[in-house]
């Protein structure tokens, strides 16, 4: 129970860095924060594999670069999207 709340810690962490860091809002909040960890270390992961310091389960260093690609990818989709519901008013 307590590995569960503590992955939660660290995912939330790194979806909070990652959205600092490219200066980005994740939608959410703090719920948006841990998707994008969690997320984000998967897609870091499959990127760049499997290195430098684990904590929580996450390898830090590719779960915090797969974060910052989810969340500017998320950002530039959520813009595109609000640009075209606004031209169509």
């Amino acid at each position: 129970m307590f590995g569960f709340i503590w992955s939660l810690i660290i995912g939330g962490i790194l979806g909070w860095l990652a959205g600092l860091i490219i200066r980005r809002d994740v939608p959410g909040g703090i719920i948006g924060n841990i998707i994008a960890g969690f997320i984000g270390s998967w897609l870091g992961s499959m990127i760049l594999g499997r290195w430098g310091p684990m904590i929580g389960g996450f390898n830090i260093i590719p779960a915090l670069i797969g974060a910052i690609i989810l969340i500017f990818i998320v950002s530039l989709v959520m813009r595109s999207m609000g640009g075209r519901n606004r031209n169509a008013q």
